[in-house]
């Protein structure tokens, strides 16, 4: 256990202590002044549940504890079956009580059994560490649904009517309106027709000069439809063709309340025979419950601002299905994909309820890739830190473990998907139906030229010309990261066997890769078992999951930075974690603000507003423009380069350790179960610079800022000392400021 670690223990002790050794007697005195009442209720994950059903018997409640409170003491939770109790505040299905916890989040229903198919009230009031109560909280309503054994709630979608940005008279009777953005939906338009007549419209994601691309290459979509118009009738909701490769049986579909929709940002309308005003058409856009108000970002540099906004766009906008989806083409679920969907979604609105849908969904329904299944763990492991929540670590802990593929081991800890462990009875452990399917290494995606039969814009496709081979480095870092994360959720399970299990396995791994696939001579690590090739993957990987020792941290990373971006945009989310990961701030900004053909800002140049499947359609020719496995700044702006991370479950404890690079400003709200977190920074001269740090109340935090020798470093204008400054947040502002002559 590290230093940082045992003080993050610590202090997680020391506030539970400090917290509960205040006088209880008052807890239930009135108080003369009551403290502002919780805010931001949660049930099952669901901010927003009048259009939701809670499938869960024994759901859990969160809120937000009013800032005033700074930490919780104490909490009480009404659960009612009718409105005027809970307005009497009487919880006749729950009372908890004054229960003396600081725990604001995961709270389980324990009272009387909830009825499936029934209507409930809950509300909550805090205490805090002085013994001053708050006022009761809003009350939450919520209806129960069919208790199926399931434990991720699904959140309601939503239906958002927008505005044309632009309308243009492209001829007597044709239009071309702009919506501004990409998105999911259909058309909505008011027509006064003076006799039965057709109007064609046309909907796309590209433009052609001023006319809607028909031909636009890949999976970039475009339809058109003939609408038929009557004088009787003047609404109209266009009803869009079905695409047969995203309606089949593997597929995501929709409800049936919200019938066909195509992603599109343009739209044509022809023989359009009166004037057509803005009023007059509404994108009918279709998303899963968002916040856009729940995070930002804004910096000196224009160009990551916009990369920013497009990645957050994106995690709405391909939110249509309810489902983490691999864009338009198949509306199907992918690890990976979904992986760097979770993380998007997490740092840039607080919802977890889709994720863990998504996560529930690959237990039964796995995809062929070996390091997707290998994302599973890592889903799971992320999910944990940000809610706190075990329920998917205590119902799939078996499944997760055989999805580490520890089973695949040979007797030095690596492991092969060619194994003879691989069988029938395997695969259907892993969760696939059909026991015939096997695994197959990927790397990235696409391949070399020869292996797609694609025209690609290099033969090497996006592997940087990897060596494909049995024991596998990228495959083989991927499993060593699932070891480590499994070790510590079977601690959190008191299963002191497999956490013992997990760590040796992992070091042994670890120690194998280090002496098998890494050549010391130049400093760098092989592609695999018997090879002499080296590329970006091989050593990017590694230095992501911490495998890479001390002593070839600099050889390694220097490698990696001789490659530039020689990935696909999901090889971009480890490439900046092994940048970030080892100190090469300067360099991971540049690649994330880059202006080239392979960067985020290439797609907003040729005019996607969602993030592309790939850097560009030479890189990819079937690739589609509404792929979040593209948004991977939405959370390494917030979780890299500002370096706001859940440092305990549950955000406990948050840390920020920002590496922002040459950045003169920036600032940044990232949402947590607990509430907002903010920063801000300034570089005020050439010798200082200035933090300010926010956090809401219930929560600690570790700011780490590295300093040199001489700098003078000052928190609410008080010196500190020390080279490595970790720096005690508490709820409420900090102030740092860094004075040195280096800077």
């Amino acid at each position: 256990m590290n230093l940082l670690k045992i003080t993050s223990w610590v202090l997680s002790l020391l506030l539970f202590f400090t917290v509960l050794s205040y006088p209880v007697e008052a807890i239930n005195k009135t108080e003369k002044k009551l403290l502002k009442a919780p805010s931001g209720l949660m049930i099952e994950f669901i901010r927003e549940t009048s259009n939701v059903t809670i499938i869960d018997s024994l759901p859990e409640f969160s809120w937000i504890v009013p800032d005033e409170a700074i930490f919780q003491k104490a909490y009480q939770v009404l659960v009612s079956s009718n409105e005027s109790d809970i307005n009497n505040n009487i919880g006749d299905i729950w009372d908890s009580g004054v229960i003396n916890s600081i725990s604001s989040s995961n709270i389980e229903q324990r009272g009387k059994p909830l009825k499936p198919n029934s209507t409930y009230f809950w509300k909550v009031r805090i205490w805090d560490k002085y013994s001053r109560s708050s006022q009761y909280s809003k009350y939450q309503k919520f209806r129960t649904g069919v208790f199926s054994g399931a434990i991720s709630n699904g959140n309601s979608f939503q239906i958002e009517l927008i505005e044309p940005k632009s309308i243009i008279k492209t001829a007597s009777t044709s239009y071309l309106i702009d919506f501004g953005k990409d998105a999911f939906g259909t058309i909505e338009l008011n027509y006064h027709a003076k006799k039965s007549d057709t109007l064609i419209i046309r909907l796309g994601e590209k433009l052609n000069g001023i006319v809607i691309d028909r031909k636009p290459g890949g999976t970039i979509r475009y339809q058109q439809i003939k609408l038929a118009v009557t004088p009787e009738r003047t609404n109209y909701t266009l009803a869009l063709n079905p695409d047969i490769r995203n309606t089949t049986n593997q597929a995501v579909h929709l409800p049936d309340s919200l019938n066909i929709i195509t992603p599109f940002r343009y739209c044509e309308i022809e023989n359009f025979n009166i004037d057509l005003k803005a009023q007059d058409i509404r994108q009918k856009a279709c998303f899963n419950y968002f916040d856009y108000n729940e995070s930002s970002f804004t910096s000196s540099d224009t160009t990551l601002n916009q990369i920013w906004d497009l990645c957050k766009y994106s995690i709405k906008a391909t939110s249509a299905t309810g489902y983490y989806i691999d864009g338009d083409r198949e509306r199907i679920p992918y690890e990976a994909d979904a992986y760097i969907n979770q993380l998007g979604h997490y740092s840039s609105d607080r919802e977890y309820a889709m994720a863990r849908k998504t996560i529930e969904y690959f237990m039964t329904h796995p995809t062929w890739p070996t390091e997707w299944l290998l994302h599973t763990v890592l889903m799971v492991y992320q999910d944990y830190y940000y809610t706190g929540n075990l329920e998917l670590v205590n119902k799939y802990y078996g499944v997760l473990k055989n999805k580490t593929l520890l089973k695949l081991a040979r007797e030095d800890g690596l492991i092969s998907s060619s194994s003879n462990e691989v069988t029938d009875e395997f695969m259907k452990s892993l969760g696939f139906e059909n026991p015939k399917n096997r695994l197959k290494d990927i790397v990235d995606w696409p391949p070399a030229q020869k292996d797609t039969g694609w025209t690609l814009s290099t033969n090497n496709g996006e592997r940087d010309s990897y060596e494909m081979l049995p024991i596998n480095t990228v495959v083989n870092s991927f499993f060593y990261n699932n070891l480590v994360q499994m070790a510590e959720l079977a601690g959190i399970m008191n299963n002191n066997s497999d956490k013992d299990l997990f760590l040796k396995m992992a070091e042994k791994v670890k120690k194998t890769i280090n002496k098998k696939l890494f050549d010391k001579n130049k400093g760098i690590y092989v592609d695999g078992e018997g090879s002499s090739h080296s590329t970006l993957h091989a050593n990017m990987m590694p230095l992501a999951f911490g495998i890479v020792p001390e002593e070839f941290k600099k050889s390694v990373a220097d490698f990696v930075k001789s490659r530039g971006m020689a990935c696909s945009v999901y090889g971009a989310q480890y490439l900046l974690e092994g940048l970030y990961n080892s100190g090469y701030q300067q360099y991971a900004l540049d690649l994330m603000r880059a202006n080239n053909d392979r960067s985020w800002y290439n797609m907003i140049k040729v005019g996607s507003t969602i993030t592309m499947e790939a850097w560009d359609m030479k890189y990819k020719p079937n690739s589609d423009w509404n792929h979040a496995w593209g948004a991977v700044p939405a959370n390494i702006i917030p979780r890299c380069l500002w370096g706001i991370i859940p440092k305990t479950p549950g955000f406990e404890i948050v840390q920020i350790k920002p590496q922002l690079g040459d950045l003169k400003n920036s600032a940044i709200v990232v949402p947590s179960i607990k509430g907002p977190i903010k920063g801000s920074y300034r570089v005020i001269n050439e010798n200082s610079r200035k933090f300010q740090l926010e956090l809401p109340a219930n929560i600690r935090g570790e700011f780490i800022l590295k300093s040199l020798p001489g700098d003078v470093v000052t928190v609410n204008g008080k010196k500190v000392n020390s080279p490595l400054q970790l720096i005690m947040l508490e709820p409420g502002k900090t102030i740092v400021e860094i004075n040195s002559k280096s800077f």
